[in-house]
């Protein structure tokens, strides 16, 4: 009753055009969903985003639901995740690849899913941390646990989109370390991020990971810089 009233002085629009949505749509319309860039990466073992990290980290798997591209439908939905505390669009992206990651073998194994965490003065700043409810999801249907308490932030740095890659790579450095007990130990974890860009930060965060004996890593975002 109390949505339907909301619905009625603040009709919900489209992240991606700006239309008023349908009483069917979420999020997005029909048509901007059909034009979102899906990155089809769950159906190839040696994709872009395992590319990535070639050399640098031993994953199980890495995978990006969307392209992310400037001025983009994708674009908008991660600025009103991560700037305006649209949480349900990390829900919405969770949702829309979960019968996808059902069918990676690499997956079946996952012990828990960790989220790659803010910095506390940005957690206090912000409110939450954007790939929370993303990650929440995930979790949830892959029956599996949600722990953010592993994986900490230690440094606080500004934000990277704008360095290149040698300074991203600088300025991420030790900026994470792990907390874990024994029964951790020889766990595989699900890393989830937000957009995927040079990896620095990605890995940054499996090198504090892999100080817990006998890890094993898989990374999942929600979009990847094309």
């Amino acid at each position: 009753m109390l949505k339907s009233l909301l619905n009625l002085f603040f009709p919900p629009i489209c992240t991606g055009c700006k239309n008023l949505l349908l009483p069917n749509e979420e999020i997005i319309c029909t048509i901007c969903r059909h034009e979102i860039p899906v990155t089809q990466h769950h159906s190839m073992e040696d994709n872009e985003a395992m590319g990535k990290f070639y050399g640098r980290i031993d994953l199980q798997h890495a995978s990006a639901v969307f392209y992310f591209h400037k001025k983009g439908i994708v674009q908008e939905l991660i600025h009103n995740l991560k700037y305006r505390g649209d949480q349900e669009i990390g829900t919405f992206i969770g949702e829309w690849y979960l019968s996808d990651l059902k069918k990676i073998p690499a997956l079946f194994t996952i012990d828990a899913v960790i989220p790659v965490p803010i910095h506390p003065k940005k957690l206090r700043s912000r409110g939450y941390n954007q790939v929370t409810t993303f990650g929440q999801t995930i979790a949830n249907g892959l029956n599996t646990k949600y722990i953010d308490t592993i994986l900490i932030r230690t440094k606080y740095t500004q934000t990277q989109s704008k360095k290149n890659l040698l300074a991203r790579s600088e300025g991420i450095q030790n900026a994470f370390d792990v907390v874990y007990s024994e029964d951790q130990h020889h766990k595989h974890f699900l890393l989830v991020d937000d957009v995927l860009t040079t990896g620095a930060t990605l890995e940054a965060c499996c090198i504090a990971l892999q100080k817990i004996p006998g890890v094993k890593i898989s990374i999942i975002t929600m979009a990847m810089a094309q």
